[in-house]
């Protein structure tokens, strides 16, 4: 069998993260998600790592749980169920939470937990192919995982009717709810060069700093301590090699040097 994820570099800072497992529509089980682990352990170790972009082998992003994996998963003990959801929950917060833009390119089916891995990235680029589902409650389930960072895309009144119906969502419609930035018929990584370009322009510590501001502040009501904390971001960037470099760069009306290293 092959490696069901693949840790691939694409160039200039850019590295793949691909599910291989097309002939099971890149569907999850215990084995993908230990890959999965192991993969983005091997990203975080990567220096020259500036841009993480997830995508999949075949016609299908990923058809959500095996249902192998499903069916085995009843069988087990309460503990051995929640050590199980636990690495799925655990990936999930690791993607969500890692330090570089990431990308996602979906295309076909992105049921399941793979609406998950969908929400949890910075960018989705998705084929006008692909569907999404929150399928888990025809199977007797809830989308509990994948709750966090759906519900955070979503909203509560979307995810209030397809948590519930596990409606088929197309494309468009994900489009105007969100759930992807951008529609296209092009080949997909032709349709995310441009963005991918765009995020290696960005000063890498100050995208790192910039994800953690949104995640810190997302939901919070803006008050004095919020303010003086934004105070404090700003101030400890501006003086750093990188944002004086940003600067120079800008006045002298050249590249900064992030982008000269990235070719």
């Amino acid at each position: 069998m092959s490696e069901p994820v693949l840790l691939q570099p694409a160039g200039r800072g850019v590295w793949e993260l691909a599910l291989n497992n097309p002939e099971r529509r890149n569907a999850l089980n215990e084995a993908t998600i230990a890959a999965f682990h192991a993969r983005l352990n091997e990203a975080e170790a990567e220096p020259a790592l500036r841009l993480l972009v997830l995508r999949a082998e075949g016609k299908h992003f990923c058809a959500g749980a095996d249902l192998g994996w499903m069916q085995r998963a009843a069988r087990l003990s309460p503990e051995h169920n929640r050590a199980d959801a636990a690495r799925l929950a655990e990936l999930l917060w690791r993607l969500d939470r890692f330090a570089h833009p990431t990308v996602a390119l979906v295309q076909g089916a992105a049921y399941g937990g793979a609406l998950g891995l969908v929400c949890a990235c910075d960018v989705v680029v998705a084929a006008d192919d692909a569907r999404f589902c929150l399928s888990e409650t025809r199977l007797g389930l809830i989308p509990a995982t994948i709750s966090p960072y759906v519900l955070r895309v979503l909203g509560a009144r979307q995810a209030r009717r397809y948590m519930l119906s596990a409606e088929v969502i197309d494309a468009i419609r994900a489009e105007r709810l969100g759930l992807v930035h951008e529609v296209t018929t092009q080949p997909l990584q032709q349709a995310a060069a441009p963005v991918i370009e765009s995020l290696l322009r960005g000063g890498p510590r100050a995208q790192i700093a910039a994800k953690a501001l949104i995640r810190d502040y997302a939901g919070r009501p803006v008050n004095k301590a919020l303010v003086t904390d934004s105070a404090q971001r700003l101030a400890a960037l501006r003086v750093t090699d990188e944002a004086r470099e940003g600067l120079a760069a800008f006045l002298d009306k050249r590249t900064p040097n992030w982008e000269d290293d990235s070719c």
